[in-house]
């Protein structure tokens, strides 16, 4: 039968749509065991679904349905892995063991090795880190504690509206990945928490932050050695330690920190806004081509800081200059308030001083009046309204 050309070519596109949705299959980890009631152990199922999922020549999503569902320490391999589209659709809530120490040496919680385009959409992590805390105040005998999502060695991942409560550790790892979007995220732990940033970044490229809200016990954004091309934008942080290039220049042979921009941020009583800070120890490190632009500072105690005599436990380090070597860094549009009579702090390294640092229409105040500026071994240059003055 001889169709009309105009019937069939309008047949087309349903037809197209018809194969790619048959083309995706989900797996429910209910089907694999899962029960979503936060007491029983539920790390099987999910490994199982994965497995599944890696298995399949289709792209595969695995669905995590309402409830709140008990995982151990858990690592999902991507090196055998026969598709490189494995979503990852969270309806539910993810929990860690209530006792600290049944993980607290694992290192990371869940952790994804080696994988390849994977999405995580939706749901919530929730790290019940709030006993190890406690513990670690009380300068008892405890675990570190597990980064709750991490990815290393990994390419082309999208995290998207995931929430991470009380992470024992860092609530998000990077390491060594390439090419990765975070977005809508929201990120929260208690002001007082120990050493649990946001998001941590090292090792890896192409990574875009969008859209989040982080509130932590420590860095909001961290961003370590070998880390690059990097876009941060629409960012709220607080509590917490800032945005922080560093702690970098530790070993002697480190990668350096390049192509970052950090834009549209707000900082709310943070312990800083915006910081770079490098221990003072020898390191043919560096930091360049960094952008700081359009960020709000809000009762922050130290909004602009550069640090290079990062030494807070003073062992091996006292009474030496950083070899990390700032460069090419601009403070574009930063305003707001600080909590501190210092609101610009550069102290850059003796051995490497900072150079190229550009301050434009910068305007921090404290307390209703102009705040101070204390800058050491650093060169650039000043332009548009610049207040605090007397730094360069």
């Amino acid at each position: 039968m001889a169709y009309p050309r105009k019937l069939f070519s309008l047949a087309l596109p349903f037809l197209f749509f018809f194969i790619s949705s048959a083309s995706t299959i989900t797996y429910n980890v209910r089907k694999f065991g899962a029960k979503p009631d936060g007491k029983t152990d539920s790390t099987k199922a999910f490994l199982s679904a994965w497995a599944a999922a890696c298995a399949s020549v289709m792209s595969a999503t695995i669905y995590v349905p309402r409830g709140r569902y008990l995982l151990g320490a858990a690592s999902f391999w991507g090196n055998k892995c026969k598709n490189n589209a494995i979503k990852i659709r969270i309806d539910g809530t993810l929990v860690a063991p209530s006792n600290y120490r049944t993980i607290g040496y694992a290192g990371n919680w869940l952790k994804f090795e080696r994988v390849n385009g994977v999405t995580i959409s939706g749901g919530t992590l929730d790290g019940q880190g709030s006993s190890l805390w406690n513990c670690k105040a009380s300068k008892s005998n405890c675990p570190g504690g597990p980064t709750t999502l991490a990815f290393y060695n990994s390419n082309n991942i999208v995290i998207s509206k995931l929430t991470s409560l009380n992470s024992q550790m860092f609530h998000v790892m990077l390491y060594g990945c390439q090419n990765a979007k975070l977005q809508g995220m929201k990120i929260s732990a208690s002001a007082t928490s120990p050493n649990t940033d946001g998001i941590h970044i090292s090792g890896s490229s192409g990574v875009t932050i969008l859209g989040s809200n982080i509130a932590t016990g420590d860095d909001c954004i961290s961003i370590g050695p070998g880390a690059s091309n990097l876009w941060i934008e629409n960012v709220s942080c607080g509590p917490g330690h800032g945005i922080s290039i560093g702690s970098l220049g530790w070993d002697m042979q480190e990668p350096g920190v390049q192509n970052v921009t950090v834009k549209t941020v707000t900082f709310r009583g943070t312990q800083n806004g915006l910081r770079i800070k490098t221990w003072a120890r020898p390191s043919n490190g560096f930091v360049k081509r960094v952008l700081f632009q359009n960020a709000v500072m809000l009762n922050v105690r130290y909004p602009i800081i550069i640090d290079q005599s990062y030494c807070p436990t003073k062992n091996n380090c006292p009474n030496q200059g950083s070899g990390v070597k700032i460069s090419d860094v601009t403070y574009h549009q930063i305003h707001g308030t600080s909590s501190s009579q210092v609101a610009i702090a550069i102290d850059c390294s003796k051995d490497s001083p900072c150079s190229g640092i550009r301050l434009q229409d910068v305007n921090l105040r404290y307390m209703n009046q102009p705040a101070q500026v204390s800058c050491s071994n650093v060169a650039g240059t000043s332009t548009g309204f610049v207040q605090p003055k007397g730094c360069l």
